[in-house]
């Protein structure tokens, strides 16, 4: 690391706007937690009586659920809008899951549904997954949920009223809210109720989701998490997906996590027919940008100083590197059915990115048709690099953690970028 350079544990938080630092200033005197209370049973019964329903499915939401709500109150600090934020977040994930059980025990014949052949995208967290998943998007074979299709799956979405949903600008409301608690998340990642969405805002859900990690700095859930098996959360999914094709019929549902690539063992047993796609760039340009991200993630929600010594599973080159080794003895050890995995490098898709996604289908086996090529041109014009601003973050070039990605960038032939 330069001179010039600061460590990850020494990043300082952008200015909060202006309405959200009136807010904490005039709420300051207030009792936050008699405001908005964060205890388990209280938000397991908030739901319930919202709802009118009381299945909420398999039990195995219930332990990770109550760690993180316990780790959330103990351990994350949040400030009053974050504690506002919060509840309302977890008592709407149950009240989903109460009715899409209510949905289910209404319509059996939805267990019926087949998700066939499965398309997901995975790799490092910033390396180019999310443009990847948006351009596969605009081949009509493959079919994304909209983001807002997760935040508010019921009642199920019906093909006859689903791009005019009323549900969606409530949802986009929803979605969008981070950019306004902090406008420099738009640099980082775009949201809106029609982008397609990671797996793992559905995986909230189960309560087992790095998305949550992301959200707190909970040591004491994440921990967890990284040790806890995640079929229940793979299984839910399938769930979620089956509901929201019912009545309107997918091809190949197109999904995207990077928390996919800890998990193919498990993805490729609930999902057999699935094909993987697993994006490649230099793994210390990836760090530095994750870090920025989730730094600016946890500030929305409280003033508690950034951490990443705390979450050095997820954070730190060691862990980074432990996981990537551990997909490769994956793929070496044929732990995972590696013909039905493509890799697609980021150092091509950011200088071709046409050419590189041709070449991927080929890989994949699927016709890259004259209307798909059309289309992916027509969204890379309207989506020009650097739209929502630059996104700036210091980058660890010490030898040792470079060293630590030898075997990674040597067995998919991963640049470095400097």
């Amino acid at each position: 690391m330069t001179s010039q350079e600061q460590p990850s544990t020494d990043w300082a938080p952008p200015p909060r706007p202006d309405w959200l630092k009136t807010f904490l200033d005039e709420s300051k005197a207030w009792n936050g937690k008699a405001v908005a209370p964060l205890q388990a049973d209280e938000l397991i019964e908030t739901a319930i009586r919202q709802t009118g329903f009381n299945d909420f499915g398999p039990d195995d939401w219930r332990e990770p659920f109550h760690i993180l709500v316990k780790a959330i109150e103990e351990e994350a600090d949040l400030n009053l809008f974050g504690r506002l934020w919060t509840r309302q977040e977890l008592v709407m994930f149950l009240e989903t899951r109460l009715r899409i059980e209510a949905e289910y025990k209404a319509h059996p014949e939805i267990e019926d549904e087949e998700i066939d052949q499965p398309v997901f995208v995975t790799g490092l967290p910033r390396s180019g997954t999310s443009i990847l998943f948006e351009l596969l998007a605009q081949d009509q074979q493959f079919l994304a949920p909209a983001n807002w299709e997760f935040v508010l799956p019921c009642p199920p979405p019906e093909a006859e009223t689903y791009c005019n949903d009323p549900r969606v600008p409530r949802a986009h409301d929803l979605i969008t809210q981070m950019g306004r608690v902090a406008p420099t998340y738009q640099a980082m990642h775009e949201m809106g109720a029609w982008i397609p969405n990671e797996c793992g805002v559905a995986f909230r859900l189960s309560f087992r989701s790095q998305h949550l990690a992301a959200t707190f700095q909970v040591p004491t859930y994440t921990n967890w998490l990284f040790a806890a098996d995640q079929e229940p959360a793979y299984r839910y999914y399938k769930r979620l997906l089956k509901l929201l094709q019912w009545k309107n019929p997918r091809g190949h549902w197109l999904l995207k996590a990077p928390e996919h690539q800890s998990f193919l063992p498990v993805l490729f047993k609930v999902f057999p027919d699935a094909r993987v796609v697993i994006t490649h760039r230099d793994p210390v340009k990836a760090q530095g940008s994750v870090t920025n991200l989730m730094g600016t993630i946890y500030w929305m929600r409280s003033d508690k100083p950034f951490d990443a010594a705390a979450f050095e599973e997820l954070l730190t080159p060691e862990g980074t590197a432990a996981r990537l080794d551990q997909m490769i003895d994956w793929i070496d050890g044929n732990d995972i059915p590696a013909g039905q995995i493509s890799h697609s490098r980021y150092a091509d898709l950011m200088q071709e990115p046409v050419e590189a996604l041709e070449a991927l289908y080929a890989k994949m086996q699927f016709r890259f048709t004259a209307e798909t090529r059309a289309a992916v041109n027509h969204y890379l014009e309207q989506k020009p690099k650097g739209k929502f601003g630059s996104h700036h973050y210091a980058v660890d070039r010490e030898d040792s953690t470079r060293q630590l990605f030898a075997r990674y960038q040597s067995q998919f032939d991963v640049p470095s970028e400097e």
